[in-house]
């Protein structure tokens, strides 16, 4: 069968960041886009010939028929064979999962992780490396030089393989091997979680619920808590992944899972509700009456990881972005074992994961995972949020109250605004990096300054240096701000401001969250004008 050359254009300005390259779903749609950035992918890892890839998406539109055309573009570049996932399914953790348990070389993950699908949403792409984790900035700048000289891409023309049917079947010469998506990766969890303590939890009367908001996580949630754990038909809400998500928002948070975050305050509310975004990489955790932070939920399960199987011989270390809370810090010190603070971004936990150095980690934006992957894994940490309940045989209430007592306290919010105007969003973060070093010493809002910086990381693996991470201000009284700029939108731009207060006294531990936090968010404001200058009263989300 002959290759084809086609003549494209170069994609000025696509450069993909640490989650690959997300648009909106009909740029990627337009003649040549696609194309353009697969066939720079493939030239930049030093092509195909003779390799292996893993290939699956989390069912977003223009999942199916982007991959035909990828598999296409891999037989014209001589692999040899690409694992797909059934019906063009897999998890960005089951994709990593497979990588590594297959040994492939690498995998194409097609999802815009929580953004929203459909043909007016949202679509993604990016390059996992053998290890199973995203691609280092190394890849990831040699993919954007590529682009942006490329002036052909290579592809087969022929009858697109069947999705729906696991098992071999054959593209030219190279072995398209369907595969079921949640097999592997099932295997890895029973590995690593006491699924007999578990199905005896839920035996003994135990109710949860899960959200798979339509998205990607539906068919494993399904599979390993109904299927194997015993949970009831029905414990999964919205299993079924659909293009545009049903017109939802897949983002695992008390805004966009509205309608589990109401169940579980109700009277009616199950004894542990959970859910997981677009691609299967995030999660949320919600007790009865009780939600759990991201970075609350990273501590807990950091001190409390060795109850199930796969950690019971303890922790080497803990990794946390750096606008994650400081909660973590605090389960390591007292275990003994090193805290990482790192960039935002998974693929500077990588590093850390591969050289041994820390086993669990986590982002503040409902990210948690451990070594067993390389990348954050959603249903993971829902699987050891069970092991944990199954064996203490506490309420998610009692198991936060029992960690405040000991720990204390970190008050934590993330305020998102989104879709403002990009020129006023960094004249506001360039404004305060301008002013980070008069800051120190001054009071705003009753909170002394002590300190102010743009973050930069050196990693202790390769010793490369990471700049420009965000923007901190640390306060004399127990409490941090950080505000970035987020990458992850398509539209406008995204605003994050990160505020944080420690607090040890058990007396004021049981305070809402934004008013513990108060004196936090009036500081910002007073230092930086925000919602003034970018024209909001208030943010589009708070977690």
């Amino acid at each position: 069968m002959d290759v084809i050359s086609v003549a494209t254009s170069p994609i000025e300005g696509q450069k993909p960041g640490t989650s690959g390259l997300r648009k909106q779903t009909r740029v990627f749609m337009e003649p040549g886009f696609l194309e353009n950035f697969v066939q720079s992918i493939f030239d930049a890892v030093g092509g195909l010939q003779d390799k292996t890839l893993t290939l699956g998406g989390d069912g977003r539109y223009f999942n199916k028929r982007a991959i035909q055309t990828i598999l296409k573009m891999a037989a014209a570049n001589g692999a040899v064979r690409v694992l797909v996932g059934q019906n063009g399914i897999l998890s960005t953790p089951a994709a990593s999962a497979v990588i590594r348990a297959r040994k492939t070389d690498g995998g194409l993950i097609l999802s815009a992780s929580h953004n929203p699908g459909g043909a007016d949403g949202d679509f993604g792409l990016k390059y996992n490396i053998p290890a199973g984790g995203p691609a280092p900035e190394s890849v990831t700048e040699a993919i954007h030089r590529r682009s942006l000289e490329l002036t052909e891409y290579r592809i087969i023309e022929t009858d697109d393989v069947d999705l729906s049917l696991c098992g071999e079947q054959q593209m030219d010469r190279m072995t398209v091997e369907v595969i079921d998506p949640v097999a592997i990766y099932a295997e890895v969890m029973r590995g690593l979680f006491d699924f007999d303590a578990i199905c005896a939890l839920i035996a003994s009367g135990f109710a949860l619920r899960f959200d798979a908001m339509h998205a990607v996580t539906g068919p494993y949630a399904t599979a390993i808590l109904e299927g194997e754990l015993g949970a009831p038909v029905g414990s999964v809400m919205n299993g079924t992944p659909l293009p545009d998500f049903g017109g939802g928002h897949p983002d695992p948070n008390p805004v966009y899972a509205k309608e589990l975050v109401d169940l579980m305050m109700s009277a009616e509310a199950p004894d542990f509700g959970a859910a997981s975004d677009g691609d299967g990489d995030r999660n949320m955790i919600v007790g009865r009456g009780t939600y759990v932070t991201p970075s609350d939920s990273l501590a807990v399960l950091a001190a409390n990881a060795h109850l199930a199987p796969g950690y019971k011989g303890g922790l080497s270390g803990v990794a946390r972005s750096m606008p994650t809370s400081r909660a973590a810090d605090r389960v390591a010190a007292k275990l003994g074992i090193a805290a990482f603070e790192t960039p935002t971004g998974w693929k500077f936990f990588g590093n850390l994961l591969d050289a041994g150095k820390a086993t669990l980690c986590g982002e503040e934006s409902a990210g948690t995972g451990s070594d067993h992957v390389r990348e954050k894994d959603g249903l993971w940490a829902v699987l050891l949020w069970l092991n944990i309940i199954a064996v203490r045989r506490e309420s998610v209430a009692d198991i936060m109250k029992a960690h405040w007592r000991e720990y204390g306290r970190d008050y934590y919010s993330r305020h998102d605004y989104e879709g403002i105007d990009k020129e006023a969003a960094e004249a506001v973060t360039g404004e305060l990096r301008r002013r980070l070093p008069e800051l120190p010493g001054q009071r705003f809002a009753g909170l002394t300054v002590a300190a102010a910086d743009d973050f930069a990381y050196e990693d202790p693996v390769d010793g490369s240096i990471s700049r420009g991470q965000g923007l901190r201000l640390v306060f004399a009284e127990n409490a941090r701000t950080v505000l970035r700029l987020s990458g992850t939108g398509t539209v406008g731009a995204t605003l994050r401001v990160y505020l944080e207060r420690f607090e040890d006294d058990p007396a004021q531990m049981a305070l809402d969250p934004q008013e513990a936090l108060a004196p936090v968010i009036a500081a910002v404001e007073e230092i930086t004008g925000l919602r003034t200058r970018i024209g909001r009263d208030a943010p589009d989300v708070r977690t």
